[in-house]
């Protein structure tokens, strides 16, 4: 956003009409006057977002990224036109995409994104955006199902057993590569860390590495009570965590002002606890703001 003068002295009557005019309008208001706020979300990405075709629709957009955005929009008094963003080669191409300047193939610019980590390297190397609002503190974790006797052993003494990841993954990557390779033939791997939970229900795997989020929410979508969270961190992993936060055009920041107080606001009240529990997920606080 264009930073704010402050004049002294007589102020034109030229200048004045400028700054009363649509094009100089806020971001924000833009939203309100156009009723809409179009929010981008990723696809295939349970239980933030993902297209739920289990009542044999074409489907319905659902996840925790839904409901917040749809929660701001209700907030502003605006309709949410939510869509799904398919994740680039890195995250400045969905920043791009999503954001900024649109996609190559037709796809619009977005007035927000969900679910953007709270980065300051991502943040300069990306001045087109404003990252802001953290909500959430991610790390990774593991579920065990009735094969692993001790859930929370060293990792290494899992070895025998059948593994489970996304592929190309964090997790992925700590199992093929970490303690010596010795659970390299061991690792079965799926599209997403949810479906990797989603295999210990079935019997294809013993356990599974996926983000705590996802863990957390596979096991409450199974109800298996043979199945359970690994409560403590994973040695050798070599995140420690990070925050997931919102993205808006750097020119719209009277909007991401509103988001943020939007969400400090669910954060008090016991709302955003509440929105991620309805997921089966417990709501972390973002450690960054």
């Amino acid at each position: 956003m264009l930073a704010r003068r402050s004049f002294i002295g007589g102020m034109t009557a030229s200048i004045a009409a400028l700054a009363a005019s649509p094009l100089a309008a806020s971001p924000l208001a833009k939203v309100k006057e156009l009723g809409v706020l179009r929010v981008a979300v990723y696809k295939d990405n349970r239980p933030w977002s993902w297209n739920d075709t289990s009542d044999g629709s074409a489907g319905t957009l659902r996840g925790i990224d839904v409901d917040l955005a749809r929660s701001v929009a209700d907030t502003l008094g605006v309709r949410l036109d939510i869509v799904e963003l398919m994740a680039g080669d890195d995250l400045a191409a969905d920043l791009r995409n999503a954001v900024w300047r649109g996609g190559l193939l037709g796809f619009r610019p977005c007035d927000m994104m969900m679910h953007v980590p709270f980065d300051r390297q991502l943040m300069i190397q990306n001045d087109q955006v404003a990252i802001l609002s953290p909500y959430y503190r991610e790390s990774f974790a593991a579920a065990c199902g009735p094969e692993i006797a001790d859930c929370e052993a060293q990792v290494p003494q899992w070895r025998g057993h059948r593994m489970a990841a996304a592929i190309g993954s964090v997790p992925d990557n700590y199992l093929l590569g970490g303690f010596g390779g010795i659970f390299r033939s061991s690792v079965t791997h799926f599209n997403t860390g949810y479906d990797a939970v989603l295999a210990l229900g079935t019997g294809q795997t013993e356990a599974a590495i996926a983000t705590r989020a996802e863990v957390e929410a596979g096991l409450h979508d199974m109800k298996n009570p043979t199945l359970h969270a690994r409560r403590h961190a994973l040695e050798a992993m070599t995140s420690p965590g990070w925050d997931i936060a919102v993205a808006v055009k750097e020119n719209s920041r009277s909007l991401g002002d509103a988001v943020e107080g939007i969400m400090a606001a669910m954060a008090t009240d016991g709302r955003m606890a509440k929105l991620f529990a309805a997921h089966g997920v417990e709501w972390r606080p973002a450690i960054s703001g």
